[in-house]
């Protein structure tokens, strides 16, 4: 078999493979580029009072609690803590994806909303399907990628190099 051959088969052959979990990279790929452009993938940030957070730890577990959506009831209920000084906000980011916005001062609730962009995140990564999937996965996909590309510039570029050799 040629060479010709075997590129145009192993171009197509992991093309077909690929073909999934490339177009769940560029949907998700896609919505992750402008999750701040969309409040339903990623709630905009709002501003605090002031800059220098003061607030107890005890104060952000209060606000938090006082969101029903968002189920809090104690710390383990948390995922993170996100604390923006600059904005005067303190985003606390629940187990269940739900997001608080809290004044960094006042411990006032700025605005609550559910977080997709982290569930989007986890789809882009392969995380989602399982915790290791993005290397049992995703790196194979992204080194077939490269594999497919570098095969679709050969077969893209062979016919101009027999062309250019014929003239010569």
């Amino acid at each position: 078999m040629s060479f010709h051959t075997t590129n145009r088969k192993l171009h197509k052959w992991i093309s077909i493979a690929i073909a999934l979990p490339v177009l769940l990279l560029i949907v998700t790929g896609g919505l992750l580029l402008v999750k701040k452009e969309f409040s339903f993938i990623q709630p905009p940030t709002i501003k605090g009072q002031f800059t220098t957070p003061t607030i107890a730890f005890e104060d952000i577990l209060r606000a938090a609690q006082s969101v029903p959506q968002a189920n809090i009831t104690q710390w383990s209920d948390i995922a993170r803590l996100d604390v923006r000084p600059g904005k005067g906000v303190i985003k606390i980011r629940g187990e269940n994806q739900y997001e608080i916005q809290i004044d960094a001062t006042t411990g006032l609730v700025l605005h609550h909303a559910m977080r997709r962009s982290d569930f989007i995140e986890s789809l882009h990564d392969g995380t989602y399907f399982q915790s290791s999937a993005n290397l049992w996965l995703m790196l194979p996909v992204a080194v077939l990628l490269l594999l497919i590309s570098i095969t679709g510039l050969i077969l893209f570029v062979r016919p101009y190099l027999r062309k250019w050799s014929k003239q010569r």
